[in-house]
This record gives structure tokens, sequence and C-alpha cells, in this order.
């Protein structure tokens, strides 16, 4: 019987020998043992994404040790083919070794799979302890890095502290893992219960159809330790099971799931880096930040756009500095025209741009001071955040312009987050579906019928399933469509006469009256812009039985609610079904947002069933299970409305950037939603 803290067993096991290239096995302290594959950058990791014959600019003649990185996860990293959605390959010619790992139960790797067990986190530290034993490491300490799984392993271990860890930079990450599987209460059917399928399927035995394709090759090709790591893969957590049990926030569940709950813990430097419409992992992870109070090195990088805009060029030359300073501890100067030869074809790989889109990385003053000091302290007086806003729409280095390419049009810096100085800035739903600055002094009620089939479960043309890193972008077709009258009802603005900047989440404030016992409410904010298209920005959701709020920091996120950050209690206890023909308050909290609203543009918010305006986020399993009829109502004393984080000043350009044709937040041209009304 041995403890499951932190601190080994048998330090022992770390003096275990491990090559400085290649496929082989790392055996942590209970005995698994965990498929590896080592990278130096002078033979760079194989990458999938890329065509054949596609030319990588030479790595320079790298020598050990070697800075190093530990990417891990339970997907296919140890491929020795190349790491499924992995991206060793852009440390390694950043000149890092990259150590790609897979969790237990997972590929080659011995034991038996389960979502972020307590083993998976002491795996993680003896990785980074053993790894950091090796001679080839340099200084005897290693780094983290990796996007999404990637990213999310790295909270995980880093609450641990191993002792040579030396940084983390956790990229496309999460929250919590409610905000991504029950949205609002809701069951996300379209990514995460996929996603967890597929994490399931490939946990098991390795064989033709089953497991890893690549571990059943290795098998084939007589790997016999790969085939004796298969006898528990068969014991693998049943994560459907698992996910149908806990539908409601039970703390002794989720909290050690949550990362909200133990990054406090981390005491490394970090950098990290979320998109506010993230298609995956979602827009929920800004919410991170505060809860980073075990470290004053940190920065966060927020973007709009994609899952992989986290690797966009403004992002992903922060990124490389931080690497270059927090772990390989040289002037970022050094590596940089590497790096920057190498960005057009990674870019091209990473988020499917065609070859004629020629993406290059931006200036960077750090990259230019020629001294480690200089360039530590330059990097040390960045703030703390860092916005990027209009995503898709800002021109390149070079000055060209292609809709849709990854550059940012601004960017705006703050010293935390929240942002200091953010107010609540209220719209009142209103009569003739207006949005207006003060309550109406009348009453009207709104109604529509809920159809959570009224419109297709995700807004994706093509390229609809949980996909991978290196999908073809380039092939992704927003498809954003008006709900079919009746199924929804929207509140829209008066132009605004000022540009104001909304960083943060908010809330959509109803009194709401239901047909039936529960209802799914969906919320979706957009920018209606004075050139007549229509700009998504944001969405929220709510099972109306879910709706009492938090009172205390016993929540979810450890925090209070408020009116710009309101926070259900989740629990069963707290459920209850909507009262028959009576209006009652329901809150519904929106996910983070990064955008400029200009003068002359019009907030509107509308109300339906969940589904229609996600990539590959839908809920299947929605209340009711048909139809049912939502009224919602406003006046002075029931003053249903939208309320938005506002944070002072503004510095963006005025001109309103062209809808992008990817990579931004979808556009359509506004269509007003005929309301159903009536007024008493």
């Amino acid at each position: 019987m041995h403890s499951d803290k932190a601190a080994p067993w048998d330090a022992g096991v770390y003096t275990q020998s491990i090559p400085d290239s290649g496929y082989t096995y790392l055996t942590t302290r209970d005995g698994t043992e965990l498929a590896i594959d080592v990278h130096p950058p002078t033979s760079p990791a194989g990458e999938p994404g890329l065509p054949s014959g596609t030319p990588i600019p030479s790595a320079p003649n790298y020598l050990p040790p070697y800075p190093t990185l530990i990417e891990y996860s339970g997907y296919g990293y140890a491929d020795p083919a190349g790491p499924v959605n992995g991206i060793a390959v852009l440390a390694n010619l950043m000149g890092f070794a990259v150590v790609d790992v897979n969790m237990r139960g997972t590929g080659c790797s011995g034991g038996a799979y389960d979502f972020f067990e307590s083993l998976q986190n002491l795996d993680g530290y003896d990785v980074i302890e053993t790894i950091a034993h090796q001679p080839w490491v340099l200084g005897h300490k290693v780094g983290m890095m990796g996007i999404s799984y990637g990213a999310i392993s790295q909270l995980f271990t880093a609450q641990l502290n191993p002792p040579d860890l030396e940084a983390i930079s956790p990229l496309s990450t999460i929250d919590a893992t409610a905000t991504t599987l029950y949205s609002g209460g809701i069951l996300n059917t379209g990514f995460a219960v996929a996603w967890a399928q597929q994490r399931e399927h490939e946990a098991e035995p390795a064989g033709p159809s089953s497991g890893q394709p690549w571990a059943y090759q290795r098998i084939q090709g007589g790997d016999t330790r790969c085939a004796a790591n298969q006898v528990l893969h068969g014991e693998a957590a049943d994560l459907n099971a698992k996910i149908a049990s806990n539908s409601h926030y039970n703390p002794a569940v989720a909290d050690p799931l949550d990362p909200v709950t133990f990054v406090h813990k981390i005491n490394v430097p970090v950098f990290m880096a979320c998109q506010w419409e993230d298609e995956q992992t979602g827009g929920h992870c800004p919410q991170l930040a505060q809860h980073f109070t075990g470290t004053s090195q940190k920065w966060f990088t927020f973007t709009n756009g994609a899952h992989v805009d986290s690797l966009d060029p403004y992002t992903y030359v922060r990124w490389y500095d931080f690497l270059e300073l927090f772990v390989a501890h040289q002037a970022p100067i050094q590596n940089a025209a590497i790096t920057r030869a190498a960005a057009p074809v990674i870019f091209q790989a990473a988020m499917g741009l065609p070859p004629s889109d020629l993406v290059t990385l931006p200036a960077d003053t750090i990259q230019t001071i020629p001294t480690y000091s200089g360039a530590l302290a330059a990097f040390e007086l960045l703030p703390e955040v860092r916005v990027l806003f209009d995503s898709g729409a800002g021109p390149s280095p070079t000055g060209s312009s292609t809709p849709g390419n990854p550059y940012s049009a601004f960017e705006q810096d703050f010293a935390s987050f929240p942002i200091s100085g953010t107010t609540a800035r209220t719209w009142y739903l209103g009569p003739a579906g207006a949005l207006t600055d003060q309550p109406p002094t009348g009453k009207g009620i709104n109604w529509y019928t809920s159809n959570a089939n009224a419109l297709p479960l995700t807004d994706y043309g093509t390229n609809t399933g949980p996909g991978g890193l290196w999908g073809n972008a380039s092939q992704w077709q927003w498809n954003w469509a008006q709900n079919p009258s009746g199924t929804a009802v929207s509140y829209v603005s008066a132009p605004l006469t000022a540009t104001i900047t909304v960083i943060g989440a908010g809330a959509v404030d109803l009194w709401v009256r239901s047909s039936v016992p529960d209802v799914d409410l969906q919320a979706t904010i957009s920018e209606v812009r004075h050139d007549g298209n229509e700009m998504f920005v944001q969405n929220g959701w709510i099972r109306a039985s879910e709706r009492k709020l938090s009172t205390t920091s016993n929540n979810m996120f450890k925090q209070p609610s408020t009116a710009l950050g309101p926070i259900p209690t989740f629990t069963a206890s707290d459920a209850a079904p909507m009262p028959a023909g009576q209006f009652v308050k329901v809150v519904v909290p929106l996910y983070y947002e990064g955008h400029v609203y200009r003068a002359g543009s019009r907030l509107r918010v509308t109300i339906s069933a969940p589904n229609g305006t996600q990539p590959v986020w839908a809920f299947g399993q929605t209340e009711p299970t048909g139809t049912g009829t939502v009224s919602i109502t406003f006046s002075n004393a029931t003053p249903s409305s939208l309320v938005l984080p506002v944070v002072p000043g503004s510095s963006a350009p005025t001109p309103q950037p062209a809808c992008p044709s990817l990579r931004n937040e979808p556009c359509r041209p506004y269509q007003a939603i005929l309301d159903n009304s009536s007024t008493q």
C-alpha cells in the first residue's frame, strides 16, 4: 500500500536511463511502463499534417545538453511517425528536445485509462523527474508544453510541483470539466461526449479495429512490450457511465477534475493562451487567470478564433520568447531565425491554410535584445494580460491582408484579469424587440416555441466532427443561420453613440414562464454592424431547473457569484421545476468574450432553444424533449436585461474590419426575427 502524495515511493525510479532520441519506454513508480518518443532538435518530430515531401528548414547543429519539454496526453503522442495532435515539431525547430508521452492505458503504455485520475498526475510527475535526470537535458530541468489535451495535462501535473519542473505553457485549455461537458447544465453531446467516446475506443486493447492504430502496428511488427502493456487496457473506466452519473455538481467528484480549483498550487512560470470562441474546449478558459495565485510570473493571451488560434503568429512569438527565457535560459534572438524561416510551412499545416497564403511572424522587440538578462528583464515587464482583437481581419507583417488569415487587427494589454475598472453595463429588453438603456415603463410579453431541432445542431457546413489539431481548416465553412420564425425572440439596441470594448463574461437576466416543467435556454450575443452584416460574438446556456445561483464561494469556481459572473449551484438538491403559469427569474451566464462594438453598431441578444450557433458543440438531450412555449416578460418590476463587462477606454481602430471568411466569428446579413408578441 502506497500513498498518493507527489513525493516518490522510491526515488531510485528516476535513475533509469532514457536515450536522447527515438522510441522507448519509461517506468513509473508503480511499475507501469509509459510509451515515449524522444525528439531531439537535430531530428524534428514527424508531422502527419504536412504533405509528403514538404520541405522544412534544416535545424542548426544543436548540441546536447538540450533544453527539454514534455508533451503529455492520451492521444497517440508516442507514435514514432509523429505525435497525433501534438506540436513537438514546433518546439524542435525552436531548439528544444521534446519527449512525447502516452498516458497510461493508451497506445503502447501499460495500465488502464481514466480521465485524469490521480495516477495520471503522479505519472506526469515521474516523467518530469526521470527525464530531468538524463545527462542530455540542460540544467536537469524541464518544461511542459502542449495544446488542448496536452495543455490540460500540464495543469494536472504542475499542481504537484515536481521539483525539476521549470515552466508550463498550456494552449487552448479548459477551466472546468463541466464548462465543456455540461454547458449551463446541458450535456454537450456534440463535442464533449464524442471526445469521451473516442477516448474510450482508443483506450481499448490495440487491435485491427480497436485501440490506437499505431500501437497495433507496433505489436504486429514484433514489439512485445507494447503487446504486454495491453493487458489492463480492458479495465479502462466507462466514461459514458461517469458522464451520465455526474450531471450535477458534486464537489467530491468534480473538484479534482476542475483546474480552476487547483491551479493556485502551481508555482512555476506560466504562459497560457485561449480563444473566446474555441469550438472544442470552449470559451471559458479565461476563468483560470484569476486563480493562478501561486506564481507572479504568469502571462495570458486571449483572442477570438478557433481551437488552433492559440498558435496564431502574435501568440506564437510570445510563446517562443517564454520558452526560450524560462526553459532554455537564453536570449530569444539566438534561435529566432530558424523559427521565423519555418513559420510559413508550419502555419500551412497547423491551420490548414493554402500554400498561397504566406503566413509569417510579426516583429518582436524581445527577439532583438542581444543578452539573456536584458531579454528576460524586458519580458518580465510585459503586462500579465494581452487581448488580441479582430483576429482574422488584421494585415500581415508585410502589409497584405487575406481575409481569414490568423492576424489580429490590434491588441490591448492589462495588468490583471478580470480587467481593473470594468463596469457592468445593462441594456433592458423592451417593447417591439428593443434593447434600451433604461428599464421599460410598460409591461410586455414575448414568446417563442422552444425547439432544439429548429436549426442544424452545429453551424459548420463541413468538418463537423471533433477533429484534430491538424485538420484542414481551409475547408471550414461557417453556416450560421437565422432561427425560423417563431422559434426565437431577439432584442436589438439603438446604434451605439460611442465605441465600447467588452472583455469578460456577463449574463442575460430573464423573467421566464414555461409551458413545460423544464426548458433549456440559449442566449446568443451578436453585433449588428453599420454595413448590414451581423457578427456572432458569444453564447450562454442554462437549464431552467438549474437556475438557483450560488450565495457563497462554495461552488464550481470557488468564487462569489456576481452580476457579471453569475454562478449557478448546479447541485441536484437545488434543481427545481419551473412553476406552472408563473414568471420566475432565470439568469443565463454568458461565456467569455473580448470584442469591440464600434460606434454605429447595434447589440442584439437572441433567446432560443440550444443548437445552431456552435461549430461542433451540440445538445442532443435537451429539455423539453419535444417542444414547449417559452414566454419572456419585461417591466419595471421584472426587468429582463443583458449585462456586459465594459472596460474603460478603447484603443480600437475606428474603421470596422471586413468580415473574414475564416478564423474569426461568423458573419451573416442582418435579418430581424419576427417576435410573437402581446403587450399588457
